[in-house]
């Protein structure tokens, strides 16, 4: 009744004279998307969902990025305390670079996959699977020759584990958030998707920006479960899709490219997929 009440608000705010879909486009902006800051950039987002449970980050970037973060936060005039939950998409470095920096100053609760936990606690990223197309094997080079390839990130120290939340514990189902988990592995095993407000935020299950190709994720470890994710949210049919790389975009994207999944061949960055 709550949200009925808000958007039948914002649609009398709304000028009549602007009819039709021009009107509902203003009305869907005002209503669902006046809560969510990005704060990060195009490259890494880490986006802010506000609920009447406080608000929920949504991964924690780079690990150099938590200057960035902070200015954001105090331009926004949002105090840390004000973030009650992080959500762990999955445990990549441009994931969890900066998460014992957030756990600090926050005293924030984890929602995460139980599979993220080992992850976190060995501070690397899994190298099974391989990179779904030419120009991401290029581009994970890139990053070796950089210094980068190693992808790992600080691990998640002793002191936070028991405010780690794994989404299939009694605990997450008593916190009775506003939210739906929507379980999407393929890029990893242990990831996981937010759904609020008929937005999907998805994380890696899908990516808008360079070097992805037709949306697809630069890097994938089962194909098979990364086909079956994308089927899931096409089936969930969401308004708008918010990824962790370049900007939201349609799901009829997804149902456009979803047959040049089966033309994807991974390319393994070392002979031994397993570091």
């Amino acid at each position: 009744m709550e949200k009925e009440s808000r958007i039948q608000q914002t649609r009398r705010a709304v000028p009549q004279v602007l009819e039709g879909g021009t009107r509902e486009i203003i009305i869907y902006r005002l209503f669902f998307m006046q809560s969510i800051y990005n704060l990060g950039n195009r490259i890494v987002n880490n986006f802010l969902v506000q609920t009447d449970k406080g608000y929920i980050l949504i991964d924690t970037g780079y690990e150099n990025g938590f200057a960035r973060f902070r200015r954001k936060l105090q331009k926004l005039k949002i105090q840390p305390s004000e973030i009650k939950f992080i959500f762990l998409t999955h445990a990549h470095d441009d994931h969890a670079g900066f998460l014992n920096k957030v756990l600090e100053i926050t005293n924030a609760k984890m929602i995460l996959h139980p599979k993220a936990i080992e992850r976190l606690k060995r501070g690397q990223n899994s190298f099974e699977g391989g990179c779904s197309n030419r120009l991401a094997y290029l581009f994970c080079l890139l990053l070796t020759l950089f210094g980068k390839g190693e992808h790992k990130f600080p691990p998640i120290k002793d002191e936070y584990l028991n405010r780690l939340i794994p989404i299939d514990s009694h605990e997450f189902r008593d916190l009775n958030l506003p939210i739906q988990i929507i379980e999407t592995p393929g890029h990893t095993a242990d990831h996981i998707s937010l759904f609020k407000d008929n937005i999907l935020f998805c994380g890696d299950a899908a990516m808008n920006g360079f070097p992805s190709i037709k949306r697809n994720i630069i890097w994938i470890e089962n194909l098979r479960d990364y086909k079956t994710s994308w089927k899931k949210i096409i089936a969930l049919n969401p308004g708008k899709i918010y990824p962790s790389h370049g900007k939201p975009f349609d799901v009829s994207d997804m149902k456009k490219y979803l047959k040049f999944i089966d033309e994807i061949r991974l390319i393994k960055l070392f002979k031994d997929s397993t570091p």
